[in-house]
Order: structure tokens, then sequence, then C-alpha cells
């Protein structure tokens, strides 16, 4: 079943139609193939492009040995900083790619991958980065401080950490977003045009999210709990569905970045560091073991808070959809 052209904010004498960003994938063109060579653009310039890329920055900010090291996956030669941007250096080819499939291909506006309205709503992005930010890491995280302080150290290293920030700020926020527009924006949007079922919506994303995650040192240590719990009901799942309720991108935008940057900032597992390396990023604390049962039941009470502060999100009138020409898929 594919999904029908539609019209964004039309009016019909007194009558308004708003759209949700999921209906949007059927403006421009959106036959089932754009998306397929949509996908091979992704990929291409985030894998191809940006592998090829990746290690010559390096050479242009640290020289051979800068190279080298990218070259053998020793990002901890690059130093905290230098090793975690090196690492997401690969987020900003694959945004590129994102954005050159939207415009060129699928002919309409990258925002359309985040709500069907005139605008983004940074005040709703900023919503969902204080409903989850606050409950996480209060239950998950200071909550796991109570039951196991012995765990805890504190980086004394505050210099490293002031000039950490800034460039983690950046850094998470290119990651998570281009995250958030190919797993809940593209993914959906794509998926709309073979089935529009949200239950099919729903778990699409969440499947191909945890997937991608199965090599991250977190799953490793915590097993099917953390994959199931950290992975592919939240993010994944979760996620999805109040993108869908909220026809939205913008909440799970903000959670996504609160969820990162928390835990490039406030708490990190030592051992944890990219692509096995020893690289952690220069948190303010540091927990000397990943308790994957205690994070995955917090979960438990976690979302149900946030879902309770994100649902005055929903109930709030939204402002009104981009207009759009009725335009034939091809």
């Amino acid at each position: 079943m594919r999904i029908k052209a539609i019209t964004g904010h039309q009016k019909i004498g007194t009558e308004v139609k708003d759209t949700t960003y999921v209906e949007a994938a059927g403006w421009g063109k959106y036959r089932w193939w754009r998306y397929v060579l949509g996908l091979v653009v992704i990929f291409f310039v985030g894998l191809v492009v940006g592998g090829i890329a990746t290690p010559r920055i390096a050479f242009l900010l640290g020289g051979q040995e800068a190279l080298a090291a990218v070259n053998r996956l020793d990002y901890a030669a690059l130093g905290l900083v230098g090793g975690f941007v090196a690492f997401r250096a690969s987020f900003l080819f694959f945004l590129a790619g994102i954005l050159i499939a939207v415009t060129l291909i699928h002919q309409r506006h990258p925002r359309t991958l985040v709500t069907a309205r005139e605008k983004i709503s940074w005040r709703r992005v900023g919503h969902g980065f204080v409903a989850w930010f606050v409950p996480f890491w209060l239950i998950a995280g200071l909550g796991q401080y109570f039951l196991y302080p012995d765990t805890f150290s504190f980086n004394f290293d505050l210099t490293t950490f002031a000039l950490f920030v800034p460039i983690a700020l950046i850094v998470v926020a290119i990651q998570t977003t281009t995250e958030e527009l190919f797993f809940r924006g593209y993914i959906v949007q794509g998926a709309s045009i073979v089935w529009s079922n949200r239950v099919f919506l729903a778990l699409v994303p969440a499947v191909i999210f945890a997937l991608s995650h199965l090599l991250n040192p977190e799953a490793s240590a915590g097993g099917w709990l953390t994959v199931f719990f950290n992975y592919f009901l939240v993010p994944g799942l979760v996620w999805t569905v109040v993108s869908l309720i909220d026809g939205t991108t913008e909440l799970a935008i903000g959670v996504h970045f609160a969820n990162n940057i928390g835990g490039n900032l406030l708490v990190s597992v030592a051992g944890s560091g990219v692509a096995g390396s020893a690289v952690n990023a220069p948190t303010l604390f540091t927990i000397s073991k990943f308790h994957a049962t205690y994070t995955a039941l917090s979960m438990l009470v976690v979302v149900p808070v946030f879902l309770a502060i994100a649902y005055k999100v929903f109930k709030q009138e939204s402002p009104p959809s981009v207009s759009q020409s009725h335009q034939k898929g091809r």
C-alpha cells in the first residue's frame, strides 16, 4: 500500500487540514524506488565518502601520526577529545547524505523529516530534552550512585572537562539529530510507503536501531537486557511511538540529545571506549562497572514518567502545517 500524495495546510472554506511528518512522505517524489536510491546515497556518502575524508581530516589536525592512528582504529592515540571527535566524524557525512537524498531525490524540504509545519518548534525539542533528562539522570544516574557509590569516581581534570563541553555539545547534537532524521524520519517515512500501519511503523526503526547498535561496548557488557531495554525498547520503540503520536520528531530529537549528552558529560563507564580502544569521554564521573540489570529496570520507571511529562505536549494545539501543492509522486 502506497501512501497518497497529500496537501499540507489546506483550507476549504473554514476547514483546515494539518498533516503529520509521516504523511509528509507523500510530498514531492515518493515512489518506493526513490527511497531505495536514497538509502544508497545516504550510506555511500556516510560510509564511503566519510571513510575517505575522516583520515584526511585527522591528517590535517595531527599529521602522519594521527592518520596512522585512525587507519588502525586507535582513537586513543588522538587523545580524549581528538578520539571523541574523530570517531563521530562520520555522522557529519551521514547527515549530508540524508540532506542530499531528501532534497534532490525526493525534492522536498529536509524539515519534513521533522515536521509538516511551517517551521521546527525548538521549544518542543527543549521540552523533549527536559522530559527525558530529568527523570533519566535522577533515576538511572543518581539512583545508581546511591546503590553502588563505591563504583563512582570523580574526574578532577576540570580544565579538560571545560574545554570538552562545547565540543561535546556540538558533536553529540550532530550525532543524535542525524540518527533521529534517519531512523525516526527517513526510515519511518519510507516504511509508510509500504504500509501505513502504526505498529509496523513503530517496529521497523526499533529493530533496525537495535541491530545497528549491537557492536556498542554496552551491548556486549549488558547482554540481552541492554539490547532489549536500552536499544530496542528505549529509544527504538518508545521514542518512535512518541513521534507517531505527536506527529513530529521534535520531542525525539530533544530526548535523544538529552540521553547522549548526559552519557558524554556526566557519567561514563570505564573501559567502554570507542572501537574497543581506551578512549572515554572526560565525563564528570566514571563508574567502574556497568550495572545492566539496574539500568534496564530503571527504564520501567523512567519511561512512564517521561510519557507523563510528554503527554502535556500532545494536548497542546499544534501550529499550522506548511503549505504544499498537490504533487503526483514519480
